[in-house]
């Protein structure tokens, strides 16, 4: 890179010395700028010399810190020269040396130089020229060279011998294979804490670290930032090898547009908890922009901590973050233990295993060399599985698979405000969502629906279904209304119909649906979503149908007269008791 450094004037000798420094840095290329500032030194010409073998020093000597010249020029090339000189200045400023400076920084410390975030074009779906930001570290999904090199590093970190490889696999891209016969119940990994990443990990820069502490910011967000800090350190960090094999796009809902949610999620539920967290994640970097970043410029330049890298590290920690039990449930990053995959099939998750002192799993299965092992990733549902995880299990292989089926209540309803006041009395909402599961339904959606088809004369009881329909409730959760019984479970029954008629007509459209692309990646990409997409969907209508086929069953029966007779036994026994 080329520097010019003009017209420096000195003070004490009342003359103007010109320097022209040509100087080649290895890690950042094409950046030319210009910057003008007045120093006063001591010795100008002892500069000049100095200069000529090496530019650092010489920064030293006048005063300068070289990462805010260097900051400065940077942004010389992408904001206005005003703003960059002013940089200069700061930079100048703060570290003159005792003699020059009235307020000396007590704690100052060199930052290490940042790899900036190179911005490029592109078209997004409405057809509008958009600047996307590309990120500068991880690799591709399939990367084994980067694992690889992963694996070396972690090896010669304190990581014992393994008894699994990385390998290119049928499920999940990369994952862990078996090197050698692995018995069940065996403990596997034993990564040492030295190598998890946690909210106590020590910052590259450390008074970054310091203000996110000072500003009491959650252990996610504070992960968050501190894995793009890392991560623009490159080769200064201590986790460059562990960052280089992380994707550089997770597998998340994150990354699909609010058109794709809508085109391909229309029917499910989880389109609306993919775009609260997506909110979520807006939100919670505008509040660290406001509150923390725009105060701290030098510790948190918008080129490096911004909307796209901040979607980046909470792709990452939703795909990868673990809560650990034994370590009194802290979160953590758990470099080499995040490459192992999910399984239905399996029920063994990480923890920290403290005989050994480190992070293991013990394994519920026999495995063969090459064949791929695998963990749960906790008794999630097919939907949670690709909002975070970004992938789908194969129809029915989901022991924990569940659709949210949603439960509304009508403004036309002769009791609408009192019922709604009941409701929000207990965290509810006149639109609420319930899990369905293909062996039933929860307690609390029989009794919003018990709550929904209630009379007026049935008032004094709103308060009582309400509390028993809301999960944030001690109160009893078995309770019967024989009257309301057929009302409720046709409701339910309705509501069933409606969402399956949403899912069929999805997948009825969905093979002669328009991709509207030219582009061969973005067609693959749109191809891959779609399918995500058909086999979530056909996973969540299966479950449905299940409960349409259970309600009909039981409405059948009802309206047959059998279970009427059952209710007027009963109640002749309870008269006589």
């Amino acid at each position: 890179m080329r520097v010019v450094v003009a017209n420096m004037l000195g003070q004490g000798y009342g003359e103007i010395h010109t320097i022209l420094i040509y100087t080649e840095w290895s890690l950042v290329a094409h950046l030319n700028g210009v910057v003008s500032a007045t120093v006063k030194s001591s010795k100008p010409p002892k500069v000049v010399g100095i200069w000529k073998k090496n530019p650092l020093p010489a920064l030293s000597c006048i005063g300068l810190r070289a990462d805010k010249v260097l900051r400065a020029l940077f942004l010389s090339t992408v904001a206005s020269m005003a703003e960059a000189c002013r940089m200069f200045h700061t930079a100048l400023t703060l570290t003159l040396p005792p003699s020059f400076s009235q307020t000396p920084s007590r704690h100052s410390q060199p930052i290490p130089r940042r790899h900036p975030i190179r911005c490029s074009i592109s078209t997004t779906d409405t057809a509008k020229t958009s600047v996307t930001q590309k990120i500068p570290w991880g690799c591709e999904v399939d990367s084994l060279e980067n694992a690889a090199l992963l694996q070396k590093w972690l090896s010669d970190s304190g990581l014992p011998p393994q008894k699994m490889g990385i390998e290119r696999v049928e499920v999940g891209e990369r994952g862990l294979v078996a090197l050698k016969n692995i018995r069940k119940g065996e403990k596997l990994l034993f990564v040492p804490p030295s190598l998890v990443i946690t909210a106590d990990s020590e910052w590259s820069c450390t008074e970054a670290g310091e203000v996110l502490k000072r500003n009491s910011v959650p252990d996610w967000p504070l992960l968050a930032t501190y894995l793009i800090g890392e991560a623009s350190f490159m080769q200064s960090s201590r986790w460059s090898n562990y960052i280089s094999a992380l994707p550089r796009q997770p597998y998340s809902l994150l990354y699909w547009t609010r058109a794709e949610l809508d085109k391909y999620l229309e029917a499910s539920q989880i389109r609306e908890r993919a775009i609260e967290r997506i909110n979520d994640v807006t939100g919670t970097y505008n509040d660290l922009r406001l509150r923390i970043f725009s105060k701290h410029p030098h510790l948190f330049p918008e080129e490096v901590f911004n909307m796209e890298t901040f979607k980046w590290s909470f792709g990452i920690l939703f795909s990868r973050l673990v809560r650990l039990p034994s370590m009194d449930e802290k979160i953590a990053l758990v470099p080499w233990a995040d490459m192992l995959n999910h399984s239905c099939e399996v029920e063994t998750f990480l923890d920290y295993d403290k005989s050994s002192q480190g992070v293991v799993f013990t394994t519920d299965r026999t495995y063969q060399p090459s064949e791929q092992v695998f963990i749960s990733y906790g008794k999630k549902s097919n939907g949670e599985l690709l909002l975070s995880y970004g992938f789908v299990p194969r129809e029915g292989t989901n022991p924990n698979d569940k659709v949210e089926l949603l439960l509304s209540l009508k403004k036309s309803d002769k009791c609408y405000k009192e019922k709604s006041e009941a409701m929000k009395k207990h965290g509810l909402s006149t639109s609420q969502c319930f899990p369905i599961q293909i062996t039933g339904w929860p307690l609390e959606l029989m009794a919003y629906a018990y709550l929904v088809v209630s009379p007026p004369s049935m008032s004094q009881h709103f308060e009582e279904i309400a509390a028993v329909a809301s999960n944030k409730t001690t109160s009893k959760k078995d309770i019967r209304y024989p009257e309301l019984e057929e009302q409720a479970l046709q409701f339910i029954l309705d509501s069933c119909e409606a969402s399956i008629s949403k899912y069929s007509k999805f997948l009825q459209e969905s093979g002669s649906m328009d991709l509207d692309v030219t582009s061969p990646k973005q067609l693959n990409r749109r191809v891959f979503l779609k399918q995500l997409a058909v086999d979530l969907c056909t996973s969540e209508r299966r479950i449905l149908f299940r409960t349409q086929y259970i309600l009909r069953r039981r409405l059948r029966d009802i309206r047959s007269g059998e279970l009427r007779a059952l209710r007027i036994f009963d109640g002749f026994r309870k008269l006589f008791k």
